[in-house]
């Protein structure tokens, strides 16, 4: 097993004590909750008359099921069921006493975005969220794992959840990112290399120059997706990157023990001497846009690189996933992502929802307008990122290329509120899974990419590669 690495430290300073089962009952630092996964969980506290145990340890928004549009988001909203969700949020975290960024208010959005950047997220922290891109916050050098409904009863109740430790693989990207790559090609192309089942047992540590370089938002998407991998959880050890991106936020250390805190996130880090249980290069030099060609986001290509065939495959199970991909997307043998056309471009989520993203995108869009056959939805994944993109402008960018400029939400992402894709549809995501059905009809199609890959397809109508707009070329 690994040896003085963040991972070995972090789990040690919040291991409360050994399980008869093998486990180990792990402390959380922090519990973040939303209105889908947790009003079981706090159904159950009010059957054994339990109550919240740490709530300043807990911080709760709303994001899966609300409308985008403002007139979708008067109350009660259309959709009964989510009204009741949202209800059941509203009254459980004001009998518990926790902190609730509601609906209207300036700092609701998306979780995985909203804790970020409130400075809630901290390197050496355990997190927990009834939700699976929770790994996200690993970003920060803390531990981030989704959960089930029971767990947040458990974290709820005891601040602390039963979980198995992990290998740990770390993964080098040396090199330096050319123009038109970024984070999210990054995450792709290690998916593509490990599978999505590669990371099963292990949590991923990222570094080598290619992620030391990232910007605190690309290292948030990079660890986003490492469940799309397989992998428990995913970090990056913290840095000055990460301490400047922290210093001044609201629920971060304050100047008098600032330096006490840096020190100590310091003295975590992964050790010189630090002992793996395997270890992956990757060389960023070499890395080109990266485009899903399938139905899950391991069936990648670079965006001008053939899909590979069936028959290039050994494995019998590839081989078969590859079929259904085939069938599915409607694709023909040797064809290229490069012209695949799409009707629909989402700019977003807890990947790709934040200010940086919007920036990029917006670049690529200013002075053109989307394909008239498009519809295109940005929309930012806080409201505290709405008023920034607002404030430089970038929604005047958006709204001139034929965007539609939405409000925080976790929209297109998955079928859980207004936005979805119709039969038929494909859609230029910037979010984190392409399954079957995830954004709607069961006969929608889901392409992943970077954000100013969405933006250039919107444009065009289809895939093309981004690079052509960054040397002038359109």
């Amino acid at each position: 097993m690994s040896k003085n690495t963040l991972y070995d430290s972090v789990w040690q300073e919040h291991k409360v004590a050994e399980l008869p089962n093998g486990q180990d009952q792990l402390f959380i630092g922090l519990h973040l909750v939303h209105e889908v996964t947790s009003p079981q969980a706090f159904g159950m506290l009010r059957e054994r008359n339990l109550d919240v145990a740490f709530p300043d340890r807990t911080f709760a928004t709303t994001d899966h099921i609300v409308p985008t549009t403002p007139s979708g988001r008067e109350r009660p909203l259309n959709d009964s069921q989510a009204e009741n969700m949202l209800q059941a949020l509203e009254q459980n975290t004001a009998e518990s006493e926790i902190t609730f960024f509601e609906l209207g208010g300036e700092k609701q959005g998306i979780t995985h975005v909203v804790a970020p950047e409130l400075g809630l997220s901290q390197p050496g922290m355990t997190v927990a969220c009834g939700d699976s891109h929770t790994s996200t916050h690993g970003a920060f050098g803390s531990i981030g794992i989704g959960i089930g409904t029971s767990q947040i009863r458990d974290v709820l109740a005891t601040g602390c959840v039963a979980a198995e430790k992990q290998k740990v693989r770390r993964i080098n990207v040396s090199g330096e990112l050319g123009p038109g790559v970024y984070a999210k090609d990054i995450i792709l192309k290690i998916i593509r290399d490990l599978g999505v089942d590669g990371g099963v047992g292990h949590v991923y540590e990222y570094g080598g120059e290619a992620i030391e370089t990232l910007d605190m938002e690309g290292r948030l998407a990079v660890c986003n997706m490492s469940i799309e991998g397989g992998a428990r959880a995913g970090y990056i050890n913290p840095d000055k990157t990460t301490y400047e991106y922290l210093k001044g936020r609201e629920y971060a250390p304050g100047d008098d023990v600032w330096d006490e805190h840096v020190a100590y996130w310091e003295s975590i880090k992964s050790s010189e001497e630090a002992e793996y249980d395997d270890i992956v290069e990757i060389d960023a030099d070499e890395l080109a846009p990266m485009v899903t060609w399938g139905v899950n986001p391991g069936q990648v290509v670079r965006v001008n690189e053939p899909i590979p065939s069936l028959d290039s495959m050994a494995d019998d199970t590839e081989r078969k996933a590859a079929k259904k991909a085939f069938d599915h997307m409607g694709h023909e043998p040797g064809s290229t992502m490069n012209g695949y056309e799409i009707d629909v471009t989402f700019l977003g989520t807890c990947t790709n929802g934040r200010f940086s993203d919007f920036r990029e995108a917006a670049r690529i869009l200013e002075g053109h307008t989307i394909d008239e056959d498009v519809k295109g939805l940005a929309v930012p994944g806080s409201e505290t990122v709405r008023k920034q993109c607002e404030a430089e402008g970038l929604d005047d960018i958006f709204r001139n290329a034929g965007f539609e400029w939405r409000q925080a939400g976790c929209s297109m992402c998955l079928a859980m509120n207004n936005d979805r894709l119709e039969a038929g549809q494909v859609c230029a995501s910037s979010s984190n899974r392409n399954f079957i059905g995830r954004q709607g009809d069961k006969a929608g199609r889901t392409v992943l990419m970077s954000p100013a890959m969405a933006a250039a397809a919107a444009i065009e109508g289809e895939i093309v590669d981004v690079r052509q707009y960054l040397s002038g070329g359109n």
